[in-house]
Order: structure tokens, then C-alpha cells, then sequence
């Protein structure tokens, strides 16, 4: 069974590389930051079958780009739609995007690839 996280990035943001590496490092480990916010902890054992070949084995990650936040809405929702573990990053502004909060990338997983690829498959590499 093949798994992976897909990071969905904006390209008409014009980020510097760093940024970007940020962001989506940030979306990456959202799956997990954010069963620890909730719960205060978290465990393989609240981790879906694919979640725990992807922490113990792999650790795939794919980097995507759209090209305009309406596109990164609707690869978000149509994750969201399919079941997947999504998280979108909402960056704060504070160091680019003049103070305002400013959508800038999920991600998608981990999950089976395929799942994922019926959401991403189509999308350029970053």
C-alpha cells in the first residue's frame, strides 16, 4: 500500500522559498499539532491504519502548486468531501502579506495515494 501527504502550495502568493518551506512544514505536521491541541496528547493508536505506515515506514511528501486561492479552496473542500485528513495553513501576515491573514497552503494525508490522487493527481509540482 502506498502513502503519502500531498502539500498544496500558492503560487500567485510569490513567497520567498523560505516561507514556503515554513508553510508548508507547518501543514505537514498539522495532522498531529492539532490532536495534541485538542486532546493534549496523541498516540499511533488514534492514528488510522494509513497514519501509522506513514509515521513508521515512509514518510512521502509531495509538493503541489495552484495557482490562485479560489483553486486551493477547492482542492481543500474536495478533500474535505472525499473523507481525507486536510489541514489548510492561514498564515498570520506578520512577516509577508501586508498583516493580513492570508491562505497559504493544506495539507492533503497522509492517506493512500490513490485516495489523494483523485484530489491532486492533476496538479504541477511545485
Amino acid at each position: 500500500m502506498s502513502i503519502k501527504q500531498v502539500m498544496v502550495m500558492r503560487h500567485d502568493l510569490n513567497m520567498r522559498r523560505g516561507k514556503q518551506i515554513a508553510q508548508g512544514a507547518h501543514a505537514s505536521m498539522a495532522f498531529l499539532t492539532r490532536r495534541l491541541q485538542k486532546y493534549g496528547h496523541t498516540s499511533l493508536a488514534n492514528c488510522s491504519r494509513a497514519e501509522r505506515a506513514w509515521l513508521a515506514e515512509s514518510f512521502v511528501k509531495v509538493c503541489c502548486r495552484v495557482d490562485s486561492e479560489d483553486e486551493l479552496l477547492t482542492i481543500h473542500e474536495k478533500a474535505i468531501e472525499a473523507g481525507l485528513e486536510v489541514h489548510l495553513i492561514t498564515d498570520s501576515g506578520k512577516t509577508e502579506f501586508h498583516g493580513e491573514p492570508t491562505n497559504t497552503c493544506p495539507a492533503i494525508g497522509p492517506d493512500v495515494s490513490e485516495k489523494i490522487d483523485a484530489i491532486t493527481g492533476e496538479l504541477q509540482l511545485l
